[in-house]
């Protein structure tokens, strides 16, 4: 393979206005930036007249994980997705999960580098069934992210956008034309709530996910990380429930996962199992057919079951598979009722590792 290095590339997604400023068009915060100046994800600038992505081929590091954790239920259950982000994010959560990854300004994060070829290469060669953008967020980083799985789709290689969905409707389209599955991070369900603890918008977040659903076969599924206090009552579950099974459709995957105190919310507790619980059964019965609990131990509510029988279909311990309730064509054994997602006709068995991956060795 030849030599490769990370480079600053041209992006298409801003125009000029007419005090001279640059206006990036990538997501709704529309960063308007002199030569020189960085928009608040940190990754993309105005230089030379033009806006430009930074950090093109620069990661943060690469991790084979288990597909459960992204977290996906419903593809491809068992096998491993080599996960990787880079530096910075487009929006701005006080209580950001991994913010030394997200709010990092360092170019130090990005230790580790790689061409889209050799990334698709190294995923064949460890046997991972997918790709993962994450950590950060693939919309900010998405020409690199575009690449990397067009080179993935010649191996035969999944690629999964794992993001908060804060995109504008033209980089939307072109990114997930190249995405086979996403997990949208809903965060809350009112805008209040983005705006307080995000600073951005929910309307956005509600646009990919209506535009996921009724223009694209992207296979997704949403997560809700639950704060105490701040978007877990029972009113607000209610009413995002509702709206994803009236909008959405019952067979999208609800994925309801504990808060860490962490970043600017060091002050607020973990998330009570049973706020979880609760959510979880909410979802449920307002007709959410598939709903999760994360960041606990619960083999409940981690747990896949037959929405017309109730047939355990995928049992699961943290990230370990169990029972496997279905068939070669992925239905119900019981029932014969097909389940929503994608399968293979045997589980994976990647089980709960996590491994870190140099693709300095594959080069």
């Amino acid at each position: 393979m030849e030599k490769w290095t990370s480079a600053t590339i041209a992006t298409k997604y801003w125009h000029q206005l007419e005090n001279g400023r640059f206006q990036c068009d990538l997501c709704p915060r529309e960063c308007k930036l002199q030569n020189g100046q960085r928009g608040m994800c940190f990754v993309r600038m105005a230089l030379d007249d033009q806006i430009v992505l930074t950090t093109y081929g620069r990661s943060s590091g690469f991790c084979i994980d288990p597909i459960e954790k992204k977290p996906l239920n419903h593809f491809y259950p068992g096998t491993s997705i080599l996960s990787f982000g880079t530096a910075g994010c487009n929006l701005a959560c006080k209580f950001c999960q991994n913010w030394d990854i997200s709010k990092s300004r360092e170019f130090d994060t990005l230790a580790d580098s790689a061409s889209p070829e050799t990334i698709a290469h190294a995923a064949k060669e460890l046997g991972c069934r997918s790709i993962a953008y994450t950590y950060n967020d693939p919309t900010i980083f998405m020409e690199y992210a575009v690449d990397v799985a067009q080179a993935c789709h010649e191996l035969g290689i999944y690629s999964v956008a794992v993001t908060a969905g804060y995109i504008h409707e033209q980089p939307r389209r072109d990114l997930y034309a190249h995405m086979d599955a996403a997990n949208i991070d809903l965060k809350g369900f009112t805008e209040a709530f983005y705006q307080k603890l995000c600073a951005g918008s929910l309307t956005p977040v509600l646009d990919t996910l209506l535009y996921l659903k009724h223009e694209t076969n992207v296979w997704f599924e949403i997560t809700n990380l639950l704060i105490p206090g701040e978007n877990d009552s029972t009113a607000e579950l209610e009413a995002m429930t509702r709206w994803v099974v009236e909008e959405l459709g019952p067979d999208v995957p609800m994925h309801f996962t504990a808060f860490h105190p962490d970043y600017k919310m060091r002050d607020i507790p973990r998330t009570p199992a049973a706020t979880l619980t609760r959510a979880r059964h909410i979802a449920l019965e307002n007709g959410v057919r598939f709903a999760y609990t994360g960041n606990v131990y619960d083999a409940d509510g981690g747990s896949t079951y037959c929405h017309v029988c109730g047939t355990k279909l995928i049992g699961r311990n943290w990230y370990v598979l169990g029972e496997w309730g279905l068939d070669e064509n992925g239905r119900c054994r019981s029932c014969h009722t097909p389940c929503p997602g994608h399968f293979a006709p045997k589980p994976g068995s990647w089980g709960s590792r996590r491994q870190p991956v140099h693709l300095a060795n594959f080069r």
